[in-house]
């Protein structure tokens, strides 16, 4: 799938024809008990590529009130708005990512949006989340740790390589092999901590 274009017809395509197989279907173990050290309810929090926002529909029930998800696809953003009719309408982003206004995030929470961009636009992933997120603020969660190759996505990659990115944007990083994995994602995901 070497520069396929996946772009919002892709994903949109995909939620069409029901091809979500990196759907978990709850939210996952790692980003749960992640979010759940998590005290401050009022914390500003981005899902980007949320897909149906699994992540969201916990920090809704915990009580988070400040919560925006972003995705290019329109559906799962209408199908979560159905599901979770309190959730802020101004809070649903119908957009591409790179293309976001908002900013002074606490957190961005990472699942599964980063190994589908193509490897191409990693050090803009890097750059937009750093400039989103305020000063002292985090990108938090799950980046896969498989061989790179052009089958995708998901596009796999390494610590190493993952560090090239984020070093020159991010004060202190934390990136180690993911202990609390899902079955089908054990051994393959490293869980991220970094601070603006």
């Amino acid at each position: 799938m070497e520069n396929q274009e996946l772009n919002q017809s892709y994903w949109s395509n995909r939620w069409a024809e029901k091809e979500t197989g990196w759907d978990a279907g709850k939210i996952t173990t790692p980003i749960k008990e992640y979010v759940d050290q998590i005290e401050d309810k009022d914390a500003k929090i981005l899902i980007p590529g949320c897909g149906s926002a699994h992540e969201a529909t916990y920090l809704h029930e915990q009580g988070f009130k400040n919560v925006y998800i972003c995705d290019w696809a329109e559906a799962p953003l209408l199908d979560f708005a159905a599901k979770i009719p309190d959730f802020p309408k101004e809070h649903l982003l119908h957009s591409d990512f790179f293309k976001l206004e908002e900013h002074d995030f606490d957190y961005i929470i990472e699942q599964t949006f980063f190994c589908a961009l193509p490897p191409n636009l990693r050090q803009a992933y890097a750059t937009k989340t750093s400039a989103m997120l305020k000063k002292g603020g985090k990108l938090s969660g799950l980046l896969f740790s498989f061989p790179l190759t052009t089958e995708g996505p998901p596009f796999g990659g390494s610590k190493a390589e993952y560090l090239t990115y984020f070093q020159a944007q991010f004060s202190k990083i934390q990136m180690e092999p993911c202990y609390n994995s899902i079955k089908p994602r054990a051994g393959a995901e490293l869980f991220v901590i970094m601070e603006k």
